[in-house]
């Protein structure tokens, strides 16, 4: 059984909706400004849309202002979680995993053993933080960009799983 997400004060969780999208759009392109070796923003309204039909965003509030989310999606006994977005502005206190915590409780709520991250090659300051969290490397893949690489640089996924 995974655990409850820790305690931070004022923040609520929820599944987020398409009145949303013109909040998270902005959040989200802000979090993962940091990936310079891609070209372009991280999401847009068509992407975002388009990932809510197939999976579930959840979005952190504080004060009516969404200031985190994350993207789980329902693969039978798995689920994935991606696009871990917070605010600059809001980091260092605990909200990525607080928000981890709450994609691993949906997918326990909804059956999954396991949970599944896909980090790049490229982030490798993101390893450790998983691995804080129970997770661990269990393959590589490639990785398909919903954006462009930048010219020269190589790029691969690096899956990590956690049982639930």
């Amino acid at each position: 059984m995974t655990a409850m997400p820790p305690r931070i004060d004022h923040v609520t969780i929820r599944t987020a909706n398409a009145g949303d999208l013109p909040a998270l759009i902005p959040l989200i392109n802000k979090a993962f400004a940091i990936e310079t070796f891609l070209d372009g923003t991280r999401t847009d309204e068509e992407h975002l849309s388009a990932i809510m039909r197939k999976g579930d965003l959840l979005v952190a509030e504080r004060d009516g202002q969404a200031i985190a989310c994350v993207y789980v999606e329902l693969r039978g006994e798995r689920a994935y979680f991606g696009m871990l977005a917070v605010d600059p502005a809001q980091q260092g206190q605990g909200l990525g995993r607080l928000m981890t915590a709450a994609a691993e409780e949906f997918g326990h709520n909804h059956a999954c053993k396991h949970m599944d991250i896909s980090v790049l090659s490229l982030r490798p300051e993101l390893l450790p933080f998983y691995r804080n969290l129970g997770y661990s490397e269990t393959c590589t893949e490639d990785f398909h960009p919903t954006r462009p690489l930048k010219a020269g640089v190589q790029c691969h996924a690096i899956v990590m799983s956690k049982v639930l």
